[in-house]
Order: C-alpha cells, then structure tokens, then sequence
C-alpha cells in the first residue's frame, strides 16, 4: 500500500478518537441532567418498560439516555465534523475552489477531479442540492474561460460512508437533474486511493479506536445521576 494511504488511515484514526470520540464522551456526561431531554412522560414509561421490563428510575434513564448517546448523538458529530475530517485526514488533497473540499487525481479513469464531501447518503437537504450545483457549474465555466479541460464527471460528490442503494433522493437529483456523479463509499476510496479494499480498511483502522474507548462504567454513572433527577423519579412505578 502506498506511504500516502497509510497515512490516510493513520490519520484517520486519530481524528475520530481526538474528535468524534472525545466529544462523544462529553456530550455524554451532559445527560445527566433531564434539563437536556423534552422528556414525554407516555413514552418514556412506555419505553422503560419495553427496554427492561419495569418503569424504574434507572429503567426510564436507561430508556432516555441510550438512543442519544448510540445514535443521534455520535451520528449527529460524525456529521458536523466533516470539514474537520477534510482539513485533518486529506489535508494533502485539499483545494482552495469555492464549494470544492478535495481535489485529486482518479485512480480508476486518471482524470482530475473537483470534490465536495460529504459524510453518508442521508446528509443533505433540498436545498443542499442547488447550492451544489451551483457552485460545481461556477467551476466548470471558470475553467472554460480560462481553457482548462474540466467537464460535467470531473466535479463530483464524494461521500464517506455507505452504499449507492442507500443514497437520498437529493444525492440521486446531484446526478440525475445535474449531471454530476456521486460516489459513495467503497467506490469514493477506491478512487482517491486505487486500492479497492481500501474502504474496508479504513473501517478496520477507524474500528480498532473502539478498543480505547470502553466508558461502560461512566455511562453507568451518568444514568444513575440521570435517575437521581425529580423529573425522571416523578415518572417511575
């Protein structure tokens, strides 16, 4: 595997332990007071009971906490972070083009391409879709003045994480109404990089961040505090 590559992957790694998982940690022991939840009181004994089997304090904490802090919570920073991701893992592809984060040259079709970045296939809205557009056929013309060969599948979307069949009805519009190609997951890496298992790697290197990161023990804390609180007490059987 070329130096770069491993670099990638290294680099990779640190960033998702120094950013998504330091402040997955913070983020958590916020929730230990029910001021950072819009508890409903149906649904949260409903779910209480559904997850243990009893309407408890700690059951109805239990209940409150674990979707925040295994899904919306990390999901949400993953996103956020992903110009973070851009500057701090593909600094060496970086570009100084209005509405283009990377730039680099296809490993499959050699050609140079102008890419915005985005984390997964669910990660733009409506309007994201024209403002991309925008700002890929600014490009176009720009070169077109200046002479420079770039056209409609040399400015893409490259996407981190998952698989075409799972992308948004706004991602398929980026291709579909606009002409540009969108590239996700297994495809994106293996075009930045040429190595088609290089996807599956990264996983690998950004997975093995997991073996540092057992806060069982403090989430256990952070529940019981939460349980403590009058709002989740008042609601227990």
């Amino acid at each position: 595997m070329p130096n770069y590559n491993l670099e990638i992957l290294e680099k990779a790694r640190t960033w998702f332990r120094d950013t998504i998982a330091v402040n997955h940690i913070i983020n958590t022991k916020k929730l230990k007071s029910s001021s950072k939840f819009n508890i409903n009181p149906f649904l949260a004994v409903y779910l209480a009971n559904f997850l243990t089997g009893d309407s408890s304090a700690l059951s109805i904490a239990k209940a409150l906490i674990y979707p925040r802090v295994l899904g919306t919570s990390i999901t949400t920073s993953f996103g956020q972070n992903i110009q973070k991701f851009t500057s701090d893992v593909l600094d060496a592809f970086g570009s100084a083009i209005p509405g283009v984060d990377i730039e680099f040259i296809d490993q499959i079709d050699r050609r140079k391409k102008y890419c915005q970045l985005k984390a997964g296939p669910n990660t733009i809205n409506h309007d994201d879709v024209e403002t991309i557009a925008g700002h890929f056929l600014s490009t176009i013309r720009l070169a077109q003045t200046n002479n420079l060969p770039i056209g409609f599948n040399d400015m893409i979307v490259g996407i981190i994480y998952g698989e075409s069949d799972a992308l948004s009805s706004h991602y398929l519009r980026i291709t579909d109404q606009y002409h540009y190609p969108v590239h996700v997951g297994k495809d994106f890496w293996h075009r930045l990089t040429g190595d088609e298992g290089f996807y599956e790697k990264l996983i690998i290197s950004i997975g093995s961040v997991a073996i540092e990161a057992d806060y069982s023990h403090e989430l256990e804390d952070v529940i019981r505090q939460l349980a403590e609180q009058d709002e989740v007490r008042n609601l227990s059987r």
